[in-house]
């Protein structure tokens, strides 16, 4: 065997999008949860949590393995985002499989060396994580039109004006509420529930997804073990 190809190494990285309001009375951004490096190369800078693809496990386990051991994280949808393999991206040949991950912020804790960092505002990042990232946003920007992929960053009840931020952050504009509600009525997505959230306005009816209908269409993978969501 050629000694430059065994000298290759595979890791498993994760984008882990949440959302936070950054006080009181603003709307809610995305965020990221960032690991700061400890060790060369890029000793002392941010970067995605991740670690060393194991040679007995599937890659869906490296993913929540290395998240669990770096941040404690157990995101509420994961998926495989792409693989990242320049020549430069590392001091040695390293081959990154990349996952993306949504986790309700009611799911966020904070542990120690990690940050959370606004994802329209992060600072230069390890290796090629900024472009990481940069890619993942737009991947989820992608799917927010065409799936009920929000719902990775809601409660199971919400509502229509919860859901409209949510869509607002990913995409980083605001929606006109009217058409928002219209599009969302003709979507047979949401099922109205018979309860109410009160408080200083008039009363918002709660809403929920359709369990039918998946969180993103992962084509014909979407069958395998390998590819399920957590």
């Amino acid at each position: 065997m050629d000694p430059e190809v065994e000298d290759i190494r595979v890791a498993v990285s994760t984008v882990i999008f949440s959302l936070r309001t950054p006080r009181p009375g603003f709307a809610p951004a995305v965020v990221l949860p960032l690991v700061k490096r400890t060790r060369d190369p890029f000793e002392g800078l941010w970067a995605l949590p991740g670690g060393w693809f194991g040679a007995c496990e599937g890659l869906d386990a490296a993913a929540s393995r290395t998240l669990g051991e770096t941040t404690g994280l157990a995101p509420s949808y994961l998926e495989q985002l792409y693989a990242f393999g320049a020549v430069d991206r590392s001091p040695t040949r390293v081959v990154s499989i990349v996952y993306w991950a949504l986790l309700r912020p009611e799911e966020v804790s904070d542990v120690e060396n990690v940050g959370w960092f606004d994802a329209a505002d992060l600072p230069r990042l390890a290796f090629d994580h900024n472009e990481i990232v940069e890619y993942a946003l737009w991947r989820l920007r992608n799917k927010v039109g065409y799936s009920r992929i929000a719902h990775g960053l809601l409660a199971d009840e919400f509502t229509l004006a919860e859901l409209r931020e949510v869509y607002e952050a990913i995409l980083d504009r605001k929606l006109d509420p009217a058409n928002f509600r219209r599009q969302v009525d003709t979507s047979a997505t949401l099922i109205p529930t018979d309860r109410f959230r009160t408080g200083s306005h008039r009363p918002a009816r709660l809403y929920r997804y359709n369990r039918d209908v998946e969180l993103a269409d992962r084509g014909p993978l979407s069958r395998s073990p390998e590819t399920s969501v957590r």
